[in-house]
């Protein structure tokens, strides 16, 4: 089919909201599709296998660059790397290009996994290893599979996104040993208290859903508690 005779909203649209158009508009393209997801399945898979140990820092994109966030973020970078880990980010600015600069800097593996949106801005330029992905569940797949924890920065709807994904996992046993460190108490602290005080009471969750989140606000605290599990392997 021409681009000419696309259904109308095709023409612009990113791979991931061409796949979940309602009504089924894009019927025609869904076969050929599955090939494409299937390489980026494995595009991810062959430039990651070799990663090694890795922690994924997930934040704001929106966070400047000189705020106290970002200065975190890249002194949470600098001593993964430091300590021999490679540091995983989405990829793009703010929180999640603070990390990979702090990695850079210290001569580690720093990768970006970027993806597709409207406003893409590319990858950032401290990134050492980028892929970039035009479906959000390859990306999230390649977070989990190839981190062996989480460090969740002060961030948005995509953060949290990725830390509830990251606390479902865990929570029925999909992921194990896999730390999740939130970092910023004055930012999270609220939300943990939430999720203590409405889901636990309501009896929607179990206290040791609420064990999986740990809270800090030292930079070398995140690195120890994230790195911990594998440490003690």
């Amino acid at each position: 089919m021409s681009v000419e005779e696309q259904p109308r909203g095709y023409r612009g649209a990113t791979e991931d909201e061409r796949l979940l158009a309602p009504n089924n508009a894009l019927s025609w393209a869904d076969p050929w599709r599955v090939m494409r997801i299937q390489a980026e399945f494995v595009e991810g898979f062959d430039a990651l296998s070799d990663l090694g140990r890795a922690i994924c820092v997930f934040g704001s994109a929106r966070t400047a660059p000189d705020s106290p966030h970002c200065r975190a973020a890249e002194d949470v970078g600098r001593l993964l790397a430091e300590a021999g880990w490679a540091v995983v980010t989405g990829g793009g600015p703010g929180i999640m290009e603070a990390a990979n600069k702090g990695a850079q800097a210290a001569g580690g593996v720093s990768v970006g996994l970027g993806i597709e949106l409207p406003f893409e801005t590319g990858l950032n330029p401290y990134v050492t290893l980028g892929l970039d992905f035009r479906y959000f569940f390859v990306r999230k797949t390649m977070f989990v599979k190839y981190s062996q924890g989480f460090i969740v920065m002060p961030g948005g709807m995509g953060t949290l996104d990725e830390l509830f994904e990251a606390v479902t996992l865990a929570q029925t046993g999909k992921v194990t040993a896999f730390p999740i460190v939130l970092f910023g108490s004055d930012y999270w602290q609220p939300m943990v208290d939430w999720l203590r005080g409405t889901l636990l009471a309501e009896g929607a969750i179990n206290e040791s859903d609420l064990d999986h989140l740990q809270l800090t606000d030292d930079p070398a605290e995140a690195v120890r508690l994230a790195t911990a599990p594998a440490a003690a392997q």
